[in-house]
């Protein structure tokens, strides 16, 4: 079976492969995206020494660092479970000897093996020509970065999975896909790092999963969480992940009770 779930990401990455032209023009677009928040927070910042934490050289290193890490994490298997729902198609899917929900993280997988070879490698390379970003000079740091990175996936990917899950009991979970996207990239520090939101808001931050996908990575990489540090933030991700486990599997044995099919 292991090698069942293994062709599911070679099959993935090559049909990326496939579409490849269009993540070029995604790393332009990622790459304004970060031209945009290096001038905004230039602006910002004036004189100012440090705000929320954060130098500004640390900023824009976070800024470059967390949309190019988004391209890895990201993808859209809460839409491809809920078009496999909607056409009927989730029924063939049930009855072939593997798991669905396995397969969708493989899929998710090599997409993100896609993603991390030719979309965010490249990605920061024009990012650090066309930005003062400062890489980590500290072999811990990027070893931790790294696997928080793989981290990140995982919980982005379980939260994906979980949204996608609930066109069974919703059927059009549209809505619910879209005010996630805005949640995940809102309270996951990729719009605004977490330490420059309002006390309370931070406080609900802290006791929130997406956190983990992109603040305590970028921290990591910034220098902001250094030595034993990493290390507890890395533990904060694991203990997410295994949480997220609970809702995931929960959903997923209603959902095979409550099969019924629209279409196909």
């Amino acid at each position: 079976m292991l090698s069942v779930y293994t062709d599911f990401i070679r099959i993935r990455f090559l049909t990326m492969l496939a579409y490849r032209v269009n993540y070029y023009s995604g790393i332009l677009i990622y790459s304004m995206n970060i031209g945009v928040y290096y001038f905004t927070y230039k602006a910002i910042y004036g004189d100012a020494g440090s705000i929320g934490g954060f130098t500004a050289a640390q900023m824009t290193t976070y800024v470059a660092v967390s949309w190019m890490a988004r391209a890895f994490y990201f993808n859209n298997l809460d839409r491809e479970i809920s078009t496999d729902i909607r056409d009927g198609s989730i029924a063939i899917q049930m009855i072939r000897p593997y798991n669905y929900v396995i397969v969708k993280f493989m899929q998710g997988l090599g997409e993100g093996m896609f993603r991390f070879l030719l979309f965010m490698i490249p990605g920061m390379a024009i990012a650090m020509l066309l930005f003062p970003v400062t890489l980590p000079s500290d072999p811990v740091a990027w070893v931790g970065f790294l696997v928080m990175l793989f981290f990140s996936f995982l919980i982005n990917t379980q939260i994906n999975i979980i949204t996608g899950l609930t066109a069974f009991f919703i059927e059009n979970n549209e809505g619910m896909m879209r005010m996630k996207r805005v949640v995940v990239d809102l309270f996951s520090g990729l719009i605004l790092p977490i330490s420059l939101f309002p006390g309370w808001l931070a406080t609900i931050a802290q006791w929130m999963p997406f956190q983990a996908i992109t603040y305590l990575p970028g921290s990591v990489f910034t220098g902001r969480v250094k030595g034993v540090g990493i290390w507890n933030v890395l533990g904060i991700q694991i203990i997410w992940l295994v949480v997220l486990l609970v809702p995931m599997i929960i959903i997923w044995r209603l959902a095979r009770r409550r099969l019924f099919v629209q279409g196909g």
